[in-house]
């Protein structure tokens, strides 16, 4: 099972949650190594929550219910401001505003879990 995490990309918290996600559908070597709370990003990947299997949907809404709107838009506002990252969202058709969980592993992979706006 896959931890998910809400990583505040450049901030000073990390918010947990679980999920158990299908392999990531993307994989891309960001431009640059940045440095967050000690660890280093080496690889982004980017899921499609709709791609989950049913169960980890579930965990990662649960997760949202848990997080306030602010947290999130700061999340958000993180990515936003990473070139690298917006560059990984934008190849699989989606926006920083998309983004609903982030998970930064001990092996520097950023998983991002991101929501087509309906």
């Amino acid at each position: 099972m896959r931890k998910f995490i809400i990583a505040l990309v450049g901030a000073t918290f990390i918010l947990a949650g679980s999920a158990n996600a299908q392999g990531p559908s993307q994989s891309t070597p960001p431009a640059a190594s940045p440095q967050r709370d000690g660890a280093t990003i080496k690889t982004v990947s980017v899921v499609d929550l709709d791609a989950l299997p049913a169960a980890a949907q579930e965990q990662v809404n649960q997760v949202l219910t848990n997080r306030s709107a602010v947290e999130i838009q700061q999340m958000r506002a993180a990515i936003e401001n990473e070139p690298e990252l917006k560059s990984a969202l934008a190849a699989k058709g989606f926006t920083s505003r998309d983004v609903v969980v982030a998970q930064l592993d001990e092996d520097g992979e950023l998983t991002i879990v991101a929501k087509r706006a309906s």
